[in-house]
């Protein structure tokens, strides 16, 4: 995988550890929603980065960890 696409799957998990630790505060429920809406974006970008780089050289699975 081109070092472009792992740098963005980096991003997308720094962005899900980011929200998931957001999730541990105390929020109302439209903010909560907002935040699980995002956590859902960000781990349809990291399928849809994994998908468009098949038959590409593999990924380690622990970007995904």
């Amino acid at each position: 995988m081109e070092e472009r696409k792992i740098a963005m799957l980096r991003v997308h998990e720094q962005n899900i550890e980011r929200y998931q630790g957001l999730l541990r505060t105390k929020l109302s429920d439209v903010e909560t929603h907002f935040i699980e809406r995002r956590l859902s974006e960000e781990r349809f970008a990291i399928e849809m980065l994994k998908f468009m780089s098949r038959g590409e050289t593999p990924v380690t699975d622990h970007l995904f960890a």
